[in-house]
């Protein structure tokens, strides 16, 4: 036997990200313009770099508090209060080593081998990758694209239920789609998963990018009461520039604590404290920051749409939420071998809809938290490669 053919069979499952795959192709090529990966191109501010720094000349550097330090969690109860204008003690939250990370735990918590989770597609590829690896099954629901928008339905929702299903994986707002669940939408979703007794995983990652009515995009958290089931992943990386520190939450009823913390044990053994002061720093004095930011892609996402919305080649609305463009581009038949064939010929990386799964096939995505200059570029580029098809 090989060395492969000695690994487990979970682990062979695991599919390489169709996102990756493309990064490694073409990462590092001069005047490349990367919109693949779901993260700006600011670096963490310097407020947030200092508080990690001076962690780490104060020599906090040991062992600490599994479920995160209590002035972490304090202020993310404050962070809660502001934002989501929820009464949230400490006890709610816990610390993770990314929101991966936070995404691993709630579905080890939440399901056993052969228990099926369903999650709405397109999607993020590693929720279903981390729901096989747990040994459960992912079951795609696809959201409806319906006149360049997109919808969920459902009454398809409750009817992909079966016996051995034991929760409901809700992205909103969505990457990739930008798909924003109304609150009617989350009542309906709601009143499903109270129904047949089961657990809702909200990634609201994207909850303050959300460009309709200038506040952030309709939470869980405005219409669930304190018993419903519903356990929240979530991450430092996109509000305030921090993809690369790798740091996250979780959001969860206090009964299931130990639980929690035990995971975090046995997986990462807590957060580092020097970061975590520098989330400290990011939560209690970065607002600003965030808004500026979420202003940013505002301007970038008009930019991006409008170009290529105006080639009339072009099938996508400007998504009401999150940091993304999914775009259904017309003599496009294989988004994965065209995302290839794009970077080489306008260096523009794009995210193939392929590795987003269900209903994603024909599209390609693109982030645009990025320099509206950047993204005015990039949207020359691929107009002029589209026009040319």
């Amino acid at each position: 036997m090989t060395f492969v053919e000695r690994l487990s069979p979970r682990a062979l499952a695991t599919p390489q990200s169709g996102i990756v795959e493309l990064v490694n192709y073409a990462r590092g090529r001069p005047g490349l313009i990367p919109l693949w990966a779901g993260e700006g191109d600011l670096p963490s501010p310097p407020f947030i770099n200092q508080a990690t720094k001076d962690s780490l000349d104060a020599g906090e550097t040991f062992y600490t508090w599994q479920r995160g330090l209590p002035e972490l969690r304090d202020a993310l109860s404050r962070y809660y209060q502001r934002h989501f204008d929820v009464s949230l003690p400490r006890e709610h939250f816990f610390a993770t080593s990314s929101g991966m990370h936070a995404i691993n735990i709630c579905v080890q918590a939440l399901t056993s081998p052969g228990d099926e989770v369903i999650y709405l597609s397109p999607s993020w590829p590693n929720i279903v990758a981390a729901i096989g690896v747990a040994g459960a099954k992912a079951v795609g629901l696809p959201l409806s694209f319906v006149n360049g928008g997109w919808q969920v339905d459902v009454d398809k929702l409750e009817a992909a239920i079966t016996p051995r299903t034991r929760a409901l994986f809700i992205n909103t707002p969505s990457n990739p789609t930008g798909w924003t669940a109304t609150h009617d939408d989350l009542r309906a979703i709601l009143a499903v998963a109270r129904k047949h007794g089961l657990w809702i995983v909200a990634d609201e990652i994207y909850a303050l990018y959300y460009f309709r009515d200038g506040g952030r995009a309709p939470s869980f958290m405005d219409v669930q009461e304190p018993d419903d089931l519903i356990i929240y992943a979530n991450s430092f990386s996109k509000n305030w520039s921090m993809t690369g520190w790798r740091v996250g939450w979780i959001v969860a009823p206090p009964a299931i604590g130990q639980v929690l913390e035990n995971l975090i044990q046995y997986s990462s053994s807590g957060l580092t404290p020097f970061m975590q002061r520098g989330a400290i720093a990011a939560l209690d004095h970065g607002d600003e920051f965030v808004r500026s930011n979420i202003e940013r892609a505002r301007t970038s996402r008009d930019l991006l749409c409008d170009a290529l919305i105006a080639t009339n080649r072009v099938e996508t609305l400007k998504p009401d939420g999150a940091i993304y463009a999914f775009l259904k581009v017309d003599g496009i038949d294989d988004p994965r071998k065209a995302a290839f064939d794009i970077v080489d010929k306008t260096l523009v990386g794009l995210a193939p809809g392929t590795a987003f799964g269900m209903g994603g096939e024909a599209f390609l995505r693109a982030c645009f938290l990025r320099d509206p200059n950047q993204i005015t570029e990039a949207a020359g580029r691929l107009a002029d490669y589209i026009k040319r098809l």
